[in-house]
């Protein structure tokens, strides 16, 4: 009976929040205007993803943080490419997601969910960062490491490679 009256809540709580947003934009006509111009499509995406982790934290499903943040983190980068131009920047910023599933299991483990690893959420953060420079040096975005961004593959490999070896000895 807990997670009915739990699931009311949450839907409860949404509709609340989406009849005080449609009521503002009846009120304040130049919110709507406002909301166009300033947030923009892609800020829609991100309001979705928050919208997943409100859900999870109000239903008690720590794991709705890992769907949230991959919504959420792709409405940032649709931002990022809609305010700047650069929608060639995809070709690399792909690279991105696995990182937001990282993001989303380390929350989810801070939330309790004792199915996921807090270590594993950051190594895909990790590697995500790495592919995204990789990446993005080759296909015209800036290189964050200057030209030693090489070394950032050799040290990954090497962490790879001992990390399982380490696990074993512990």
């Amino acid at each position: 009976m807990e997670g009915r009256t739990r699931s009311r809540l949450t839907v409860g709580v949404i509709l609340i929040l989406l009849g005080i947003w449609f009521l503002a934009l009846q009120v304040f006509p130049g919110l709507q205007t406002w909301a166009q111009v300033q947030l923009g499509w892609p800020l829609i995406i991100v309001a979705v993803g928050a919208t997943l982790g409100l859900i999870g934290l109000l239903a008690g499903t720590a794991a709705m943080a890992i769907p949230a943040c991959i919504v959420a983190g792709i409405g940032g980068i649709l931002y990022w490419q809609n305010a700047t131009g650069d929608w060639t920047s995809w070709s690399y910023a792909w690279a991105l997601i696995p990182g937001f599933i990282g993001l989303g299991i380390l929350l989810a483990s801070l939330l309790g969910d004792r199915s996921q690893s807090a270590s594993s959420g950051a190594w895909l953060i990790l590697i995500s960062l790495t592919l995204f420079a990789f990446f993005g040096s080759f296909l015209g975005g800036a290189t964050l490491f200057g030209p030693y961004w090489p070394a950032l593959l050799i040290l990954l490999g090497i962490i790879l490679l001992i990390r399982p070896v380490l696990s074993r000895s512990a």
